[in-house]
């Protein structure tokens, strides 16, 4: 597996666009095409938290605190980030950061301790504005069903303490094909009239893409 597939699973639980302006959180050193050979866990990243790495043979850690908040101008063997970045790097061991990100989650650390706390109707307290994308697409009414519920896997639909929310409306659809395509109903050449469905979803922006890829991937229109 590579690294690269870790990281885009922990970027689906804490997306980066959540972080802070001044943070430092994603990727800090390495490649995310090598190979995984194990990944560590840690608060900081610190000489002995690398050096346990090469130990277990892990070439990944995965830390809440990135080990570089700002440029850096120098690097030299005696300081603090720099030999432990040139640790990591002479080991050939990546390094990730979850930091804010993963506070503004309500599953993530804020929200762990809370539920530690036994606190009851946990949410994030200042939400980010600007989260929620719109989709609206059209479809023959007797695959509506199908196409909402392709919807819903992909993550749209979740608004609050609910799922699954969409608004469907029906209407009467028209087109005319023209050379070269394939259109499911309908024939080239031919304006057709088609009964659909229009459905409307929200979801967080940063799952646009496989949201967009989970409504293609069902949607029986070209």
């Amino acid at each position: 597996m590579k690294v690269a597939r870790i990281l885009t699973v922990l970027e689906q639980f804490a997306p980066l666009s959540l972080q802070e302006e001044w943070d430092n959180a994603g990727l800090i050193t390495g490649s995310a095409e090598l190979e995984c050979t194990g990944v560590l866990c840690a608060l900081d990243v610190t000489l002995e938290v690398v050096a346990e790495a090469v130990a277990k043979g892990c070439n990944l850690i995965v830390t809440h605190h990135p080990l570089i908040f700002k440029g850096l101008k120098k690097l030299l063997s005696d300081g603090y980030p720099d030999v432990v970045l040139l640790q990591a790097v002479s080991h050939g061991i990546t390094l990730y950061a979850a930091h804010t990100n993963l506070d503004n989650v309500v599953n993530g650390v804020s929200g762990k301790m809370a539920q530690m706390l036994g606190l009851h109707e946990i949410k994030v307290l200042v939400p980010a504005e600007g989260m929620l994308r719109k989709l609206v697409t059209f479809v023959p009414c007797n695959k509506a069903e199908e196409l909402r519920d392709a919807l819903f896997t992909g993550g749209a639909g979740g608004i609050g303490n609910y799922s699954e929310c969409s608004f469907t409306s029906k209407g009467t659809g028209s087109y005319k094909a023209g050379d070269g395509a394939r259109p499911f109903v309908g024939e080239v050449g031919k304006q057709h009239l088609e009964e659909e469905s229009r459905i409307e979803v929200v979801f967080p922006f940063y799952l646009q893409q496989q949201v967009v890829q989970a409504m293609i991937a069902a949607h029986p229109y070209e």
